[in-house]
């Protein structure tokens, strides 16, 4: 199955030279390109690309804006956002996750890494450093803090989880990787996934970052 991948970067060279990486691999491809945010939002509307690769720093609508935008349409579910920008900071990285995005790369990665996001990142695994993951999210949580005499209401699925899927979603929002709970929990690494990707759907979770947020919003985790 190809991965469809819509550019978004302001720099033509740019763009072309990422069309020409993606377009050499076999399960990846440019369906569309644009110029800026609000030209991102409209094709990712007509395309439904699986991936959007998305500068931040674009004239008008920026990156993150049109993150936002796509990432709340109900008619693009299934398209994910691989933000790429030469400002690689945790305050852009939590931005983008409040937007959300689905993976977050500096524009000095390799080209081989840039391909490996976008896969990653169409398979619904959000592209987090497993380390960086407990500060980065900490940070998304820190401005919007919640009342404490009016806490959050749970998540609606967060009782439907099995002590499993809960288990497994505590410490993916502990920054451990797919590896890294299947050795902690003596389980195989598809077996993870498959508890992951149960928990994503009846939590409502469009990829791994956005169940690691909730899980945090939930309190199943606390950060010292």
């Amino acid at each position: 199955m190809t991965t469809r991948v819509l550019l978004a970067d302001d720099q033509a060279l740019l763009r072309g030279t990422f069309r020409l990486l993606i377009d050499s691999c076999d399960d990846l491809t440019v369906v569309a390109e644009a110029a800026d945010g609000a030209e991102a939002v409209r094709l990712a509307k007509i395309h439904k690309p699986d991936v959007v690769v998305m500068d931040i720093r674009m004239p008008g609508t920026d990156g993150l804006s049109a993150t936002e935008i796509i990432c709340a349409d109900s008619s693009l579910v299934s398209t994910r956002v691989l933000i790429l920008t030469t400002f690689e900071n945790d305050e852009y990285v939590a931005r983008a996750l409040r937007a959300g995005a689905s993976g977050f790369l500096g524009k000095h990665a390799t080209t081989d890494a840039l391909l490996d996001a976008i896969r990653t990142v169409a398979q619904g695994d959000s592209l987090l450093s497993p380390g960086a993951t407990k500060s980065l999210i900490a940070q998304f949580l820190a401005a919007p803090m919640v009342n404490a005499s009016s806490p959050e209401p749970p998540a609606p699925g967060i009782a439907d989880l099995t002590n499993r899927e809960l288990e497994v979603t505590k410490l993916a929002a502990d920054g451990k990787s797919n590896e890294d709970i299947a050795r902690d929990l003596h389980l195989s690494v598809l077996t993870v996934r498959t508890h992951a990707q149960r928990a994503m759907t009846k939590l409502g979770a469009r990829d791994r970052a956005q169940l690691v947020v909730i899980a945090y919003k939930n309190r199943l985790v606390v950060t010292n």
